[in-house]
């Protein structure tokens, strides 16, 4: 099993985008949005992919995932199947020492809301903070995009 621990950050500037080495546009939806086990559909670029998640632990920072790569044509097919709601963002890749941040800024009902990822190695790793990093938001399901397709962060102004 390959688990997945990762921590989650409001962003509270733009400045990551002059320091992206990598940017691309993510569509996706979700076959199951079950907590228990997200079922995930992904369009990245000109790919597609099938991730499942497990539940999160107690603190969020750590689940299972498994993801593979599958045809494009096949990851548009199974979007037509997904639930309601598509999280349509523009990923960056920002370098931080050993790790990467990816920041997504959300577009369309999610517009406005910019969030940054950090992969670890373990839960106790210990990262540089870059100034436009803001509160942490790890464990806080209404940052799950699993959560921002059903309740997108425009309505939801306790978000901010």
């Amino acid at each position: 099993m390959a688990n997945e621990i990762e921590r989650k950050f409001l962003v509270k500037s733009d400045a990551y985008k002059n320091e992206a080495h990598i940017s691309f546009r993510i569509t996706q939806a979700y076959l199951s949005s079950n907590p228990a086990r997200t079922v995930r559909i992904r369009i990245k670029g000109n790919k597609g992919y099938i991730t499942i998640k497990g539940k999160s632990n107690e603190s969020g920072t750590s689940r299972y995932e498994w993801e593979k790569e599958i045809p494009l044509h096949e990851a548009e097919e199974l979007l037509t199947l997904c639930e309601t709601g598509v999280i349509d963002k523009t990923r960056y890749e920002v370098r931080n020492g050993q790790f990467n941040f990816e920041v997504d800024e959300f577009y369309g009902e999610n517009q406005g809301l910019v969030v940054a990822e950090i992969e670890l190695t373990t839960e106790n790793d210990i990262f540089d903070r870059p100034d436009w990093l803001g509160e942490e938001v790890t464990g806080d399901s209404r940052y799950y995009n699993s959560t921002l397709m059903k309740n997108p962060y425009k309505n939801n102004v306790s978000l901010t």
